[in-house]
This record gives structure tokens, sequence and C-alpha cells, in this order.
């Protein structure tokens, strides 16, 4: 069945320039919301471009040829990326992660990391900095990566039968090469590797059980994420929802599997071992199970709009600041009054509302904040 698309809202434009404070106290690394949950992990998109047209996240149809991108003026340079790192780091963030669209396609991404591999906490602990990836350019790029200090990868990968692959992805992209890009990242020590899966009922669903038997020895966690209503553009339905309950049912007809607590506070994945000890997957369940009580997130594009949630539809203007001759303290004291004031709980209530998606509201999309 064929999908009516959305066209796309243009949400780089017109969002939410937020005033730096007059007065505001110094960053002690405890800054916390409304709802009480602290800032921790910022995740910084470094372009809006990718080389997949995966329908889930940039279809075809809206993101064809005469689509324009931020021209690369728009874009926050590595200096002003790490300036802002610094920032949220001074307010308690410990965990970069990069994201795009596809980030390997950002030239001399390698110096980018070098930067932010510098940075240490107040009390001189170094961050937590991965990235997030197709997989495309990943067995090119692994080492120069790692070497520039990247510590681990997340790689998206929706199916393992090549035709489905190259059927997803929408360019004919062959599923041996980002499966050789997560051989070499594991070769050159970018771990733990996480591989995640979207699940989109009646269109690769068929794959979870050779996902998890592929993955099961290797080391690699796979998790599988519930399809979601991100953006305005992916056509999203309730019933292309493969609901966590359902499919962590169907994996323990083949293979017995025990809940695990979780790694660290506000972690997005349910986290389930085989007990045999051959490994390890999660679930990100954001549709059936929202987990916004925990969500300690923080989202940069890649020209500097702050969005304090992956559903949000509005973000605030930090480019403006850094280019408007603010200094460190005015910015902290701007993402302060920003995050304090932090209420965004958007599954929660679509939950509440009964799994209905309001599909004409105006949302970021998801290749231009990261997932």
């Amino acid at each position: 069945m064929g999908h009516t698309f959305i066209p796309l809202v243009d949400l780089r434009h017109g969002l939410i320039a937020r005033a730096v404070p007059g007065d505001s106290p110094a960053p002690g690394g405890l800054l916390s919301d409304r709802l009480g949950r602290p800032l921790r992990d910022l995740r910084i998109s470094v372009t809006d471009r990718c080389n997949f047209r995966c329908s889930y996240c940039m279809p075809k149809e809206v993101f064809d040829k005469s689509h324009a991108f931020l021209p690369h003026s728009a874009l926050l340079s590595f200096e002003e990326i790490t300036r802002t790192a610094r920032v949220f780091v001074a307010h308690g963030v410990r965990k970069l992660r990069l994201t795009g669209g596809e980030p390997l396609l950002r030239k001399n991404l390698e110096r980018l990391i070098e930067m932010l591999a510098a940075l240490r906490t107040p009390d001189g602990q170094p961050l937590d900095i991965t990235l997030t990836t197709n997989g495309s350019l990943l067995a090119r790029k692994a080492r120069a990566l790692k070497d520039a200090g990247l510590q681990r990868v997340t790689v998206s990968l929706d199916a393992l039968d090549d035709a489905i692959f190259r059927r997803m992805n929408d360019v004919d992209f062959p599923v041996a090469d980002v499966l050789r890009g997560i051989e070499e990242a594991q070769a050159v020590g970018l771990a733990p590797i996480k591989v995640n899966m979207v699940v989109k009922r009646g269109t690769n669903d068929h794959e979870v059980l050779p996902m998890a038997r592929h993955f099961r020895h290797s080391g690699i966690v796979l998790r599988f994420i519930e399809y979601m209503d991100v953006g305005a553009t992916n056509g999203w339905r309730m019933d292309e929802v493969l609901p966590s309950a359902q499919l962590i049912e169907t994996l323990q007809h083949t293979h017995a599997l025990q809940a695990i607590d979780p790694q660290v506070e506000g972690e997005t994945a349910e986290r389930w071992r085989y007990v045999d000890g051959s490994g390890e997957i999660g679930l990100i369940s954001s549709v059936t199970q929202a987990f916004c009580r925990d969500c300690n997130r923080a989202r940069l594009s890649t020209e500097g709009k702050l969005f304090l949630c992956l559903f949000a539809s509005a973000g605030h203007d930090l480019r403006t600041l850094l280019r408007g001759g603010a200094s460190d303290e005015q910015i902290a004291a701007a993402l302060a009054g920003i995050w304090s004031q932090r209420s965004d709980r958007y599954s929660e209530l679509r939950g509440a509302a009964g799994g209905g998606s309001d599909a004409g509201a105006r949302r970021v999309e998801m290749h231009y904040i990261g997932g």
C-alpha cells in the first residue's frame, strides 16, 4: 500500500532565538529541567546530508535531487561545535554523540573528534565520545576515527537480506559493504559496537530473527527500535509499528533471554541477555513504552539550533550567540535558562492519547537533528 507523503516544512529558519539572560549563576554540573531530569547527553548533528534515502527518515519523494540542503556557511564550524560542547560539559554533559544525516559525509570529521576528545569534565575526566553511522563509509574511515579519539560507534542496519536492505536504503547500497564496515570498526577497537535496527511491520519484521542469529556470539549489541513518528515526511502509521513486547516474545520462542538492569541512568534501551552468555540485545520502545521521565539528552542541529526533544517543533538559536559576540558565560547562562524550563515529554503524551500521531504537526526531521 502506498503512502501519502506530507510536504516538508523547513524548520531551519524562524526557530526560537533565546534571549541571553542578564544574570545567571556559573555552571555547576547540576543543571536539571522542570521534571528533575539532569543534562548528561548531547547529540551533535554535523551535517543534514545523507547518502541513503530510507523511507522512515529521508524518503526520496521529498529529499530528491532538487532538495536544498544547508550551505556550508550555515553549518557550525568545528571550533563553534567544540566551544558549544565545552559549555555543555560545564553544565553536566558527559557523553557526546556525533550524528547527521550521515556524519561521515562531513569533511575532515576526524579533526572535530580530536578537538572534542581533548575536552575534560570539571573533575578532569574524559568524555564518552561516540558516533552513529549508516556504515557505508565506515570500512575506509574506522582507523582514522579511532586514531582521532572516537571510542565507539553505533551502526544503523535494518536487514541482512541484500534485496530488502537495498530497497530500504533506496539507493541500491549493498548490505555487504555495511557488514564490512562493522568488521573493520571492531578490528580497530571501536567497541562496544551497537547495531540499530528500525523494525517496520510488513517491511523488515521477518528479518528480526536472522539479525539476532547473525550478531549473537559476535560481541556486538543488536538493538531493535520501534518505527517512530519523527518529523512529518515519513508517512508514519501506528499499524506499521511492531511493539517491542511482541518482538521480544518472538525472540523468546527461539532463544532463552533474561532482562538485565540498565548500565547508566537515562538509558533508552531495555536490555536483555542470552541466558547462555552468547550476547545481549536491546529494545528501544519510544512508541509503546515511553522513557521520557529519564530523558537526559539535548540535540544540537548542524546549524546550531538546540532541540530539547527528538519530536520537537522548535529549537533555540545558539548560533546567533556564537557568532554575535556572546561570551562563554553568557552562552552558559542562556543554556541554563533553556534547560531549566524544559518540560518535553512527547512520547508519554502520545501514549496517553492512545498511540495516535499528530501527523500534520510541524516537527523537526530526523536527518536534521539525528536520532
